[in-house]
């Protein structure tokens, strides 16, 4: 076993407000006393769960509440819309942390959410109120050269684990989801046991964790099947389109999705990009910014794209770069211009191919707006996410509780809300941009991308987790199983 360097985040610095649990022998059947004195929701401080919870915790574990320097960042999200009602941030240092915590809410009727770096965006957390579970200090990796696995701790994201894995000669892209790389799972249930899940152990909850995972754990480590790097260069060719050319390149790009045996080709990882305003070539107009990346050499990469070369860009920027930096040319880094926390207001879709009429209505919609409501179109992008999907779909619909397996482009309307004179317009142009794409589907139903859902009115939980109705009745089943109290409810919810 090859351990890596640490990613835990440092705190020596921080200073005040928040309390360093210094550990203690005292045995778990403290948790006992704790019925005795129930929480309610008024009473539920820092300083109470520090003097009860704290001298069960490990050495490290930090626990606060509002007016520590801590916590900001510890309850910040991305979309600022979603604002659950965090009382106290609990930090574990070690995994067996996060039971205990588990545990002691339990007893003391207060609500618990697990966060790691508040990506959801739903407004559905918005009902919480209670205790957050921070996983920010559980970010250790550690590598299996034998198994070629990793194990990665719950506080673990994408940033630290690629650059990690890069280093040491890895990756884990282009061999199907996230979830279908993850071969055991280890979590605390919603009443506090601790089990270990996988294809042979609690099988129904290893298929309902990937797509599903939310609503049954707390995952507090997860061992990935990990990649040797066969070619450490990725080739990227980034355009900027004027809205002319829009019937052109989206023709393109449906003809470079199925070009391999009606799939995109694998080694083209990428090819995603946006409706955008670009100031330095039209104010009034949207520009088509769009980015490809290519795990090979750059003839391979060109010869696939000459099409694009021939249309004619504004812009184009050229180079070969590690995967790490993949993320920095294409603005997607930790910290980058795409990966902001803001006002955004958030929609989504997923297709199979993209509609020319529906995304030359979406460009014109885009203008009219720019048009009508100044300023409003500034922090406005209309994102296309294209991948390289054959291995995602050579895995079975049923294996696993992810619903859209035959989907290839995951869209979004992803708008930064700058005056609050613009919230109103914002909201109404989402919902007018995923109406449209899905008038532009065949099924002409809405599909909703887990991870993007925003919580409004027009999502459903079908269009969520998928329109068989068995999916969602084993799951729903398995719910039952798992968390008959229905602990974990407040993240895209299975009601």
């Amino acid at each position: 076993m090859v351990s890596l360097t640490s990613l835990l985040a440092a705190y020596s610095c921080l200073i005040s407000c928040q309390t360093f649990v210094t550990g203690s022998p005292i045995h778990h059947d403290v948790y006992q006393l704790f019925q005795r004195h129930p929480i309610t929701r008024s009473t539920l401080t820092s300083s109470k769960v520090q003097s009860e919870l704290g001298p069960v915790l490990s050495n490290g574990a930090v626990i606060f509440g509002p007016s520590s320097s801590l916590y900001p960042n510890a309850t910040s999200r991305w979309v600022e819309y979603v604002k659950p009602n965090i009382q106290v941030v609990v930090q574990p240092a070690q995994e067996s942390d996060v039971a205990k915590i588990v545990k002691y809410c339990n007893a003391n009727s207060v609500e618990f959410l697990a966060r790691t770096r508040g990506h959801g965006g739903t407004t559905s957390l918005n009902v919480f109120q209670g205790l957050e579970i921070d996983m920010s200090l559980l970010q250790g990796m550690t590598i299996n050269e034998h198994e070629k696995t990793a194990m990665l701790q719950g506080g673990a994201y994408a940033g630290p684990v690629i650059n990690g894995l890069w280093d040491q000669g890895y990756l884990t892209c282009e061999h199907g989801l996230v979830a279908d790389g993850i071969v055991h799972f280890n979590v605390v249930l919603a009443d506090g046991s601790q089990i270990g899940v996988n294809a042979t152990s609690h099988s129904d909850l290893f298929w309902a964790l990937r797509g599903a995972g939310h609503n049954f754990a707390i995952v507090t480590s997860a061992k990935v099947n990990i990649y040797p790097v066969t070619y450490n260069k990725w080739h990227y060719h980034n355009y900027t389109w004027t809205g002319d050319k829009l019937e052109q390149v989206f023709k393109q790009l449906n003809i470079l999705h199925t070009r391999d045996h009606g799939t995109t080709p694998v080694l083209m990882s990428y090819a995603g990009g946006s409706f955008t305003m670009d100031p330095r070539i039209s104010t009034t107009e949207a520009v088509l910014s769009w980015t490809f990346a290519y795990h090979g050499p750059a003839k391979d990469a060109e010869a696939l794209l000459a099409p694009f070369n021939a249309i004619g860009a504004a812009y184009e920027e050229v180079g070969d770069v590690s995967y790490p930096e993949l993320a920095v040319v294409e603005g997607t880094q930790e910290g980058g211009p795409q990966c902001q926390d803001g006002p955004f207001v958030v929609s989504s879709n997923l297709l199979l191919t993209y509609n020319v009429t529906t995304e030359r209505q979406l460009y014109n919609l885009f203008n009219s707006y720019v048009a009508k409501y100044p300023g409003i179109g500034t922090g406005v992008n209309l994102v296309h996410e294209g991948y390289s999907t054959k291995a995602v779909q050579a895995i079975a619909s049923d294996s696993t509780a992810y619903g859209h397996r035959a989907a290839n482009h995951i869209v979004l309307f992803l708008g930064a809300v700058l005056q609050t004179s613009l919230e109103a317009p914002m909201r109404m142009w989402a919902k007018e941009t995923t109406d449209l794409w899905t008038a532009g589907k065949a099924s002409r139903r809405p599909d909703t991308y887990v991870n993007y859902a925003s919580g409004a009115s027009y999502e459903s939980v079908e269009s969520i987790y998928g329109y068989d109705s068995w999916r969602l009745q084993k799951l729903r089943g398995l719910k039952t199983k798992y968390d008959p109290n229905n602990r974990f409810r407040f993240f895209v919810p299975l009601e």
